[in-house]
């Protein structure tokens, strides 16, 4: 399928290459990765013209700014990132476009940051690296307490969907995978990370506050969808302390969308389909970290979908969400 939108798709800046060494590690292929996520030009543009895609929207890699403990100097990243990547999406605005790099050490600026990016710079949205650090290395602060309601409040007025991104956790906090590393990251941490993450805003009652919310969550929902029924059972039993006004369910598939970045299985793709309906599904790769060409021979070629869903989840529900003015 040509055309194709892919929207979980990163750089770096020098200040935040390291970040993606600690997680892959010097396995062979850094060179190549390392040159691919700090270019945003002819290498990617290679990669998307061969296999159908049109547009790129771009962010920057993980953890990158939320590990960054001293907020000023998380703020100076998250411009000095967001400037050059508006200044690489000038040179290609049909191919490219970008996502901000929020301090979100500071709530209040962290939505400076948004609005600049977005009402200045044209990006289309935020895209955060799971929760952040600040002042000490082994904090962990979620978005759902009611200090980051202001922060949510400029996100829903701005409009702009908000992409929860994927980070370890703290290894001194991370008890669970002590003497198995490999569970750490991508294999399972991310996702175990991410998914509570989501599921706190979730309960925190904060898409009745801001029912205009919009959240995308990558790697075909964290495994989330998987496991929506028996929440919402569960929920009848041990949910004294939840916030939100309806189940949990019906926020997740109304408020949440998901991508196929990184997560190329027909079965997985069945089940996000069958639970969030074709409306809340986006193609997208994991670029660098996954291989453009697995993602998109998969995509144009699984049977799951028929040509009309193939082309809603390849290129219109992300023209729709995030606006972007495509024929």
């Amino acid at each position: 399928m040509d055309g194709k939108i892919a929207l979980e798709e990163h750089m770096a800046v020098p200040e935040t290459l390291d970040d993606s060494l600690q997680i892959v590690g010097t396995a062979p292929g850094w060179e190549l990765l390392r040159d691919r996520l700090l270019d945003i030009g002819e290498m990617r543009l290679e990669q998307m013209d061969k296999h159908g895609i049109e547009m790129t929207l771009v962010s920057l890699n993980a953890p990158a700014v939320q590990a960054i403990v001293d907020r000023q100097e998380a703020a100076e990243i998250s411009t000095r990132a967001n400037d050059h990547l508006a200044e690489q999406v000038a040179k290609n605005p049909d191919r490219f476009r970008g996502f901000a790099a929020l301090p979100m050490q500071d709530p209040e600026l962290a939505a400076k940051e948004l609005a600049r990016c977005v009402n200045d710079l044209g990006f289309v949205g935020a895209l955060v690296n799971g929760f952040t650090q600040r002042d000490v290395s082994d904090s962990v602060v979620y978005y759902d307490i009611p200090e980051y309601r202001s922060f949510w409040a400029t996100v829903a007025e701005l409009d702009v969907p908000f992409y929860l991104h994927p980070r370890a956790q703290i290894k001194e906090r991370d008890f669970a995978t002590s003497g198995h590393p490999w569970l750490e990251t991508a294999v399972w941490g991310f996702a175990r990370e991410t998914s509570i993450h989501a599921l706190r805003l979730c309960g925190s009652g904060l898409f009745d506050e801001y029912p205009g919310l919009k959240v995308v969550l990558g790697h075909l929902g964290e495994r989330i969808p998987y496991d929506l029924w028996r929440i919402d059972a569960r929920m009848t039993v041990t949910g004294a302390e939840y916030k939100g006004a309806r189940p949990i369910g019906q926020i997740f598939r109304e408020h949440f969308h998901i991508t196929t970045s990184g997560n190329f299985s027909d079965t997985t793709l069945r089940c996000c389909l069958d639970e969030m309906g074709v409306d809340h599904l986006m193609f997208s790769v994991d670029y660098p970290f996954e291989q453009t060409d697995e993602a998109a021979i998969w995509y144009d070629d699984t049977p799951i979908l028929d040509d009309e869903q193939r082309r809603q989840i390849g290129r219109d529900n992300a023209n729709k969400l995030f606006k972007l003015g495509l024929d």
